[in-house]
């Protein structure tokens, strides 16, 4: 693996050397070194190859982590994830960047949530339910804090994912990780003008439906209450776009004489 350069300013900041870090790391890891399945070097040989602390490598690991290409293992170390899921986040890298990608993204997410929706109505156990409903009354409080909500709308996602009980749908929803919910207040969209309470518990309405249809184990009923919401998502930034639009004439427009 290439070496970053073992001179540190003291004015760099820690969180972008991690992100340095990280960012060397996908790319040799997307290059296959080292290959999938095997264990990335100690946290004590990453240190002095690239001439950091050990907590910067941690936090490099850590979002290496959340973007599926490693998984930390207790008392085993740190391992590269297949290839497949490796090339999948590669794809998705800049979803939270761009209202053109997440729009991309949501139709996948429609591909498949829609049915995820409908098998989980069918196949849930009590515990897979209460998960569900848990991550719906956490974005509740999150909501009354005024915090972040990206998190646990995911999470939302998720569990209704891990209820169909078919782990293919919860390892492409984990491969699209939290970058399939961009627009939160950690985002570059996460504007208190989008991010209103309003616009928030508008979401809630659309989680409720689902959540209501899957533990009446109604089927339909949560396949469309799960199109409607993602289709709802997708006008969002389309709105958005429109608005940007809109902005960038009205700021160029000539004065009425």
């Amino acid at each position: 693996m290439a070496e970053v350069g073992q001179s540190r300013s003291r004015a760099s900041p820690r969180p972008k050397l991690a992100l340095k870090v990280a960012e060397d790391l996908r790319a040799q890891l997307l290059a296959g070194d080292p290959p999938a399945g095997s264990k990335l070097p100690t946290e004590i040989e990453l240190t002095a190859r690239f001439g950091v602390s050990r907590t910067v490598i941690r936090e490099a690991i850590a979002a290496l982590a959340a973007d599926g290409f490693v998984e930390p293992r207790q008392g085993a170390g740190v391992f590269v994830l297949d290839r497949a899921t490796l090339t999948f986040n590669s794809m998705t890298a800049e979803i939270g960047n761009r209202i053109s990608h997440a729009i991309n993204v949501l139709e996948v997410r429609m591909g498949i949530e829609i049915e995820s929706a409908g098998l989980a109505a069918q196949r849930r156990n009590g515990a897979q339910e209460a998960a569900i409903q848990e991550a719906f009354f956490e974005f509740d409080r999150l909501l009354s804090l005024n915090l972040a909500t990206g998190r646990t709308d995911f999470e939302f996602h998720r569990a209704i994912a891990a209820a169909t009980n078919n782990p293919f749908y919860l390892e492409v929803l984990d491969a699209l990780g939290e970058r399939a919910i961009p627009c939160d207040i950690t985002s570059p969209w996460g504007t208190e003008s989008i991010l209103s309470r309003e616009y928030q518990e508008g979401l809630q309405v659309e989680h409720l439906a689902i959540l209501r249809a899957i533990s009446a184990g109604d089927a339909d009923a949560a396949r469309a209450s799960m199109r409607h919401h993602l289709s709802a998502s997708q006008q969002r930034y389309r709105a958005r776009l429109y608005g940007r639009q809109q902005s960038y004439s009205a700021a160029r427009a000539e004065p009425v004489r």
